[in-house]
């Protein structure tokens, strides 16, 4: 049986200490741009954010991280694990490397050609009973990169949304960008990383300190209005100042086939959850970009033309995701040079720093 660290007494729900009153924003310069990053989950297809921000570095920055070109950088899941990645002081082309050479350690193919397509088949039916791959790989190789990092010590302002099972919550680890911000100061980046990446049939939940932690795309696959959110309610900041760069890890059509028409049932609805994911895509993009405006919002997906990959396809990503990113690149990166990339974001300073505030014990 695997270790289990949860802790045998509840913690307190999140909701417990939420504010009763307005929180009061942060001044922020009248003549400067707000720039978010936000980032979809998407399993090992996380590749193709990863390689559209390093090609960005890369071409336009001189190889300079390009996180110190945004205000707030949100991430989800595999997006999440980008957003610690990059707040961690890491370049995009290092998480590119990471994803492309060690994705395999995560989500092993077992093989090549047929045999790695009848252990994905094999993998997908035992999906149905129990989780998939062994968490602990995914631990292994966060902490080679991550180390002992805290949130509270990450460069730029972060949010990282998860779900806790213990209270049924929506649950998001921000930095102490805000005074309202200190409870997450301490958190491992690695537990923050497990908890938003532990997708459901693919991963154990995380269970750590009286949570039990699911991967926060079953509620923000796309995390852009938390990020437009954020920039709106801790900054004294106007809507025509945000500007919002929002990467997806590709957007499969779901389609409501004659089984689900026709016979219905748990096991022909089975993958509602993809369509849950999609539209909760939709709608927030939708959203934030009636409440910033089309003109400040550019999202970058996976072309259509690129075949269906799967959350674990390690192979078929390596394959199509890089050049596909650098396609999507060249279309946009007058716009996304214009827009982000003119000059670096103010220095973060966090409001509670380390080493003068006490670790709860």
């Amino acid at each position: 049986m695997p270790v289990d660290d949860h802790s045998r007494s509840r913690a307190e729900p999140r909701s417990s200490g939420i504010a009763t009153s307005r929180r009061v924003p942060l001044d922020w310069p009248s003549d400067r741009d707000f720039r978010v990053l936000a980032i979809d989950g998407g399993g090992i297809r996380g590749i193709f954010p990863a390689h559209v921000l390093a090609t960005l570095e890369h071409r336009f920055l001189g190889s300079r991280s390009i996180a110190s070109y945004f205000d707030l950088i949100v991430g989800t899941s595999t997006g999440g694990i980008l957003a610690l990645g990059l707040g961690a002081g890491l370049a995009a082309a290092d998480l590119r490397d990471l994803y492309r050479d060690r994705g395999h350690e995560i989500f092993p193919t077992g093989g090549v050609g047929w045999l790695s397509n009848l252990r994905r088949w094999l993998r997908g039916k035992i999906r149905l009973l129990r989780y998939s791959y062994d968490s602990k790989a995914l631990s292994d190789v966060l902490t080679n990169v991550l180390g002992d990092r805290k949130l509270g010590s990450a460069a730029t302002r972060l949010c990282i949304p998860s779900f806790e099972g213990e209270y049924g919550e929506v649950f998001v680890f921000k930095t102490p960008h805000h005074p309202a911000f200190k409870k997450d100061l301490f958190e491992p980046m690695v537990k923050v990383a497990l908890a938003t990446a532990a997708a459901p049939t693919y991963f154990r939940p995380h269970r750590d300190g009286g949570y039990t932690f699911v991967d926060g795309g079953v509620w923000a696959n796309n995390p852009i209005m938390i990020a437009v959110t954020e920039a709106l309610t801790s900054f004294d900041v106007r809507r025509n100042q945000v500007r919002i760069l929002s990467i997806g890890c590709g957007d499969d059509p779901y389609r409501v086939t004659g089984s689900k028409i026709f016979k219905g049932g748990m096991f022909h609805w089975k993958d509602i959850i993809l369509a849950a994911m999609r539209l909760q895509s939709q709608s927030a993009l939708g959203q934030a970009g009636l409440l910033v405006g089309p003109e400040s919002l550019v999202r970058l997906d996976v072309p259509k033309s690129v075949p269906k990959i799967e959350l674990d396809d390690w192979t078929l990503a390596v394959e199509h995701l890089p050049a596909a990113a650098e396609r999507v690149v060249d279309t946009a990166a007058d716009r996304i040079v214009r827009m982000f990339l003119q000059e670096p974001a103010q220095p973060y300073t966090p409001v509670y720093q380390l080493s003068s505030a006490r670790e709860p014990t």
